[in-house]
């Protein structure tokens, strides 16, 4: 029998995070959730125990050093030493770049990129003692290019290059990273898109769908079964790669 895992999810507290947390919890994992609001983690960890695992809400700003370490150190005390981090945390701030304002840039990248790094950095302490870790990068299509989010693509092209460079450099301690880089996955985040663009959020759903070789978009189920097998032990030749779940091929 394989041992208890604790896991770390960021971003936990709704759409894909929360459907993670759920289902590392059905793999077996004790699972803690973060995000900045406090209150909003009260859903996940509900499911998760309803659903007989056990889960652990904890507060954080991932773009904060000492946040970080405050939250890492708590969930180590309360849950046991965690070794598998899913950074999933994520904001949008979408503008055309004449548009794009200093603040919109630096908020993106600092919670997708910087957070992740900070989260990385305090989990890989553990991960190494215990010799096997698993760390999941969240990307997107729009690591490729899309047009309205330089800050947003930049910051997820540069969790590309991350993930392969934590590969390279933790893969002798045990320690797995991937990437996996959604397509239009159906969550509440992309009404912020929708009102952008000036269209319902339905009628974007169903213009993405028409899209999408298999017709359909995606859902943040289909993000947490890649994440997975990513975190599972049967993953432990796969490392530094990026798994698009689009629905189709991406360029």
């Amino acid at each position: 029998m394989s041992a208890i895992r604790t896991a770390i999810v960021t971003g936990a507290a709704r759409g894909i995070g929360a459907a993670i947390a759920t289902r590392l919890a059905a793999d077996g994992r004790q699972v803690a959730v973060l995000d900045l609001d406090p209150d909003a983690l009260a859903g996940t960890v509900e499911e998760i125990t309803r659903l007989g695992g056990r889960a652990l809400g904890v507060a954080a700003d991932v773009s904060d050093a000492a946040s970080v370490a405050a939250a890492v150190a708590r969930v180590g005390a309360e849950l046991g030493p965690p070794t598998i981090l899913v950074n999933n945390a994520g904001i949008l701030r979408d503008n055309l770049l004449f548009k794009m304002q200093d603040a919109d840039w630096d908020a993106v990248i600092n919670v997708h990129l910087r957070g992740a790094f900070l989260m990385a950095r305090a989990v890989q302490t553990h991960q190494v003692e215990a010799r096997w870790g698993r760390i999941v990068n969240m990307s997107s299509t729009s690591a490729l290019g899309n047009r309205g989010q330089a800050n947003y693509a930049a910051a997820k092209a540069g969790l590309q290059g991350f993930t392969k460079t934590l590969a390279i450099e933790l893969g002798p301690f045990g320690v797995t990273a991937n990437a996996i880089a959604p397509g239009f996955i159906a969550t509440d985040m992309l009404r912020e898109t929708a009102a952008r663009m000036g269209v319902t959020y339905d009628e974007l759903r169903e213009s993405a769908a028409a899209e999408i070789p298999v017709r359909r978009t995606g859902t943040p189920a289909d993000i947490a079964s890649a994440t997975s097998y990513f975190t599972s032990d049967e993953a432990s030749f796969v490392s530094g790669q990026v798994l698009y779940v689009a629905g189709g091929p991406q360029d």
